[in-house]
């Protein structure tokens, strides 16, 4: 039987592999000192369970271990640079991200402005090695113009982008849960559905498989927000790694505000039943990382 014990293992090890792959990717020697906001902005901190997604379900369908890696990698970029611009007094005003300064409070906010920009860039720079290096780690054109398909729309106006512009607008707005979920699906599951999909397609699967990944992929998205709010009003910032609290205090509508805490937790196990079940209903074999991460993202605490 495997446990969480072994997920942590293979998630070291791959944790390893993807902070290899980041710190030769992502420059120093940018101008100015973009470079360092931008390693700073990304290196050396939070869960990297987006790019565990992304890796868990390549192993999933026997998918391209470099292409995978690079999804990884950019995928992680892109969430990165969606935290800089987010913690920006123009957006969410904050001052700690993954236990310490948020990039503007370290560097300023023009600084972090373009380091955001430049880690979003760079993201789709890593899916196109092509067209800079001929070298074996380069994928087929056709695969890198997916994988550039599928990011792309989980970042912009239909996704992350979509997402928070609606989070904005509704600072001090009652929302009902439908207009909620749909809220964080776009804000926060977009891209967690898109690092299942992304890895999905480093491989060769069937329609069901897809289908299935897909369930998969929105469920566990929404399960890990409906988490987070539920975190934001039980764990200190210290654990958290950012300012706890900061919903409440900003009148933003939250799964807990809008169900109470008790419910929320329930709603958020239901969801991971129902990436469980996705799974099970797959007909892929090697499904186990993805099941124990289903687990990892509702057991976390922080």
């Amino acid at each position: 039987m495997v446990s969480m014990t072994d997920l942590d293992a293979w998630a070291c090890a791959e944790l390893s592999a993807i902070e290899e792959c980041l710190n030769t990717w992502v420059p120093s020697d940018a101008p100015a000192g973009l470079g360092i906001a931008m390693r700073y902005g990304v290196l050396d901190g939070g869960k990297r369970l987006r790019p565990l997604l992304v890796l868990a379900a390549a192993h999933a369908v026997g998918g391209s271990r470099m292409a995978s890696l690079r999804a990884a990698c950019a995928v992680e970029l892109v969430h990165a640079y969606s935290l800089v611009h987010d913690d920006m007094p123009c957006m969410d005003n904050d001052v700690l991200r993954r236990g310490k300064p948020t990039v503007h409070v370290q560097f300023g906010e023009a600084q972090a402005m373009l380091a955001g920009d430049a880690m979003q860039a760079l993201a789709f720079e890593v899916l196109t090695p092509a067209l800079r290096d001929a070298t074996h780690d380069s994928m087929p054109p056709a695969l890198q113009a997916r994988l550039c398909g599928q990011l792309a729309r989980a970042a912009g106006h239909d996704g992350m982008a979509g997402g928070q512009a609606i989070d904005l607008a509704s600072v001090g707005r009652p929302l009902d849960q439908r207009s909620l979920r749909d809220m964080h699906h776009r804000k926060t599951g977009a891209l967690l559905r898109a690092s299942v999909m992304m890895g999905a397609a480093c491989g060769e699967i069937d329609a069901t498989a897809w289908s299935a990944l897909e369930v998969y992929g929105d469920s566990i998205g929404l399960a890990f927000q409906v988490i987070d709010d539920v975190l934001d009003v039980t764990q200190e910032s210290e654990v958290l790694g950012k300012t706890a609290g900061k919903d409440v205090d900003a009148n933003k509508p939250t799964y807990v505000s809008l169900m109470g805490l008790d419910a929320a937790r329930r709603h958020a196990f239901e969801l991971r039943d129902q990436a469980q079940a996705a799974l099970a209903s797959s007909g892929l074999r090697e499904t186990v990382w993805l099941g124990l991460l289903a687990d990892k993202v509702v057991e976390r605490d922080s």
